[in-house]
């Protein structure tokens, strides 16, 4: 049966429910019990699961993912609770070194089934070091899985996977959208890694996007239908492992394409994606991938700057207009 539920709630419930199952499954990070993280998407399950298995911590990022790699590497499941994505820069040591690498490293005898949960966006006047969004970062790291949840139905059934997974994951939410509602299941369901999501059929344009993105696409696609082009819309929902085939075939029926993440554009997701497309999509192509990521700036506090630099769905429509008029257009 389904209900529509927040964000917030879809994330809660995923955890309560994989905790019952696993007693060796906790959560640890800074104010994860009582305060129930500074957007409430915990609240709860302290008075649940007890402060043994829902665990606040000092502001020490470094110490608690560290302990979060040791638990994992000793049989527990852990799921680290980074209270902002911009926080990854202090744990990379303990992410990309050790928990990363320990498999590899130990010729496949060692697992670290961690889950690292943090959050990406910008639109929130959080200022330049609350505001990033950094999945690029995670995602160049061989032994790490990255998942960008767009919905309430994305966020619960990839947090499951997530937690069941014996690699190191990183799952990103968007902060702006934990009161989002979404029809989900009370079924248990699951989301495989690695199976993108076709939002929406169309047949001139394909537009990818990430997270946050993927509303923005389909609200560029709106815009378009009212005009006679057709954009099909696909939501990859895990950039590594990431479903080449899917995009490969939108791409090879619709000829052209936009990639749209909200991290910075230089080096970063879209720039990744759309070379794939170019390379393994070539003759199919009408015009090169197009790229639309956030300005290369430090995200303004002030509210019409920080407007300015993320995608919107005009700007994206506008693009998808130029292409499918034939014009060569470039990222900026």
């Amino acid at each position: 049966m389904m209900r529509e539920i927040t964000l917030s709630q879809a994330v809660n419930e995923a955890l309560a429910e994989e905790m019952r199952r696993d007693p060796t499954t906790f959560i640890i990070g800074e104010d994860v019990a009582e305060a129930g993280t500074p957007f409430k998407v915990l609240s709860g399950l302290v008075e649940e699961f007890g402060t043994s298995r829902v665990i606040d911590t000092p502001i020490s990022e470094p110490g608690f993912v560290g302990i979060g790699v040791g638990a994992a590497l000793t049989g527990a499941r852990p799921i680290v609770d980074l209270m902002f994505g911009d926080f990854i820069y202090l744990v990379m040591d303990q992410l990309c070194n050790q928990a990363a690498k320990q498999h590899y490293m130990s010729g496949g005898k060692l697992s670290v089934p961690m889950v690292l949960r943090t959050n990406l966006g910008a639109t929130r006047r959080s200022g330049a070091q609350h505001s990033q969004s950094l999945q690029a970062l995670v995602a160049h790291i061989p032994g790490i899985k990255v998942a960008l949840p767009s919905s309430a139905y994305e966020a619960k059934g990839l947090m499951k996977t997530a937690i069941r997974d014996n690699n190191p994951v990183v799952i990103i939410e968007d902060k702006l959208m934990y009161q989002d509602k979404a029809p989900v299941p009370e079924e248990e369901y699951l989301i495989p890694f690695g199976e993108a999501n076709i939002k929406r059929e169309g047949s001139d344009i394909t537009l990818i996007g990430t997270s946050s993105m993927v509303q923005v696409a389909e609200a560029a696609a709106k815009i378009l239908e009212a005009e006679g082009i057709s954009a099909e819309v696909i939501d990859p929902r895990t950039i590594v492992p990431l479903d080449e085939d899917t995009l490969l075939k939108s791409v090879r029926k619709t000829s052209r394409a936009i990639v749209i993440d909200e991290g910075h554009q230089n080096y970063g997701i879209t720039g990744e994606i759309a070379s794939r497309l170019n390379e393994k999509a070539f003759y199919y192509l009408d015009a090169p991938v197009l790229r639309m990521g956030a300005m290369d700036v430090p995200v303004p506090f002030s509210p019409v700057l920080e407007d300015l630099t993320v995608p919107t769905p005009e700007r994206v429509a506008e693009n998808a207009r130029r292409l499918c008029a034939g014009e060569m257009i470039h990222a900026a």
